[in-house]
């Protein structure tokens, strides 16, 4: 009876022992943060990415979304992700320019002919190489793990804005980097930083005329309801990234690492796809609302803002030389 006994407690032991493991599988959970809310292109390629994660790895890693600024803005999430606290995060180049100049190439005006061309130039060697750097940064302390799609940015107000002199004195809000001011000054306007959350109220009570964005923002923030007219300027083609904390990175299996860089390519691909499918949509329903889509006169706003180019962009000439060279 007692080497029964003896048996059955060794059993257990084991049982339990090995339960351990299985258990702390099960609850590898990695944050992810985004500044928008549930079904947002960008948020809903990582969704469905933490599916896939989930699949291919019998629910030993998860990924648990936390959307609209829930952990913060942009600055808050890069910090998080730095120290482990957050797996992934998605943010604009803007935010990473400190840490990889070159990466601030892409705020400038008209620096993509179209958006078919910012794909190539980020599917290509430049997007690569300036994610390699990003990650090779001892001061980034993230993985960068792809790009995102954030369309183009035209001009919306309650009048037509197909060419410089049409911004004569009105106050457009532009996101408070001075590149983007600059922008909007030599495009003939009155460039006006301004906080997000505040636009709405600006716009509803004329301290600014107009704003730019793409079409998805002017509807999902109801902006189209003050500004009746969106001007297909197109004089901003800004891509966003996606990153993953280094702490977290560093041990993880090669395996795992594999795994995660094969899911996080076939997601870029995949919000690019939810992307325009997005616009369209949002396009639709604008116009169903009353919003008129106007032409403009790209070339007279290309040659507009030459000088913001040339102030900031000539430390990038070989940078932009490859971007225009790429068909």
């Amino acid at each position: 009876m007692s080497n029964r006994r003896t048996v059955l407690a060794t059993g257990a032991a084991l049982a339990a022992w090995t339960a351990v493991p299985l258990v702390a599988r099960a609850q590898t959970v990695w944050k992810a943060s985004d500044v928008h809310p549930l079904g947002y292109p960008t948020v809903e390629a990582i969704q469905r990415m933490g599916k896939k994660l989930e699949a291919a790895t019998n629910g030993r890693i998860k990924i648990q979304m936390y959307p609209s600024m829930q952990l913060g803005g942009e600055k808050e999430m890069i910090e998080q992700a730095q120290v482990g606290a957050l797996q992934i995060a998605r943010i604009s180049v803007g935010a990473m320019g400190p840490v990889v100049d070159d990466l601030n190439v892409f705020n400038l005006p008209f620096v993509f002919r179209d958006e078919a061309h910012m794909r190539k130039v980020i599917d290509g060697p430049i997007g690569q190489d300036l994610l390699d750097r990003v990650t090779a940064s001892p001061q980034s302390r993230l993985v960068v793990l792809g790009w995102m799609d954030a369309g183009t940015r035209n001009v919306y107000a309650n009048k037509p804005v197909t060419k410089p002199t049409d911004l004569k004195g009105m106050k457009i809000r532009m996101m408070g980097n001075p590149i983007f001011v600059e922008t909007m000054n030599a495009m003939g306007g009155n460039g006006v930083a301004m906080g997000f959350n505040e636009l709405f109220g600006a716009l509803q009570t004329g301290v600014v005329d107009g704003a730019e964005n793409n079409p998805p923002t002017l509807l999902a923030q109801n902006h189209y309801t003050v500004s009746k007219v969106y001007s297909l300027t197109g004089h901003l083609i800004i891509p966003e990234i996606f990153v993953f904390s280094k702490r977290t990175w560093d041990g993880l299996s090669k395996e795992d690492q594999e795994l995660v860089r094969k899911l996080s390519r076939e997601a870029q691909l995949e919000q690019r796809q939810l992307w325009d499918a997005y616009v369209g949509d949002a396009t639709a329903k604008l116009k169903a609302a009353g919003v008129q889509f106007v032409e403009a006169d790209k070339a007279a706003f290309y040659a507009a803002t030459q000088p913001v180019r040339d102030k900031y962009g000539s430390k990038y000439a070989a940078l932009l030389k490859r971007i225009q060279d790429t068909k």
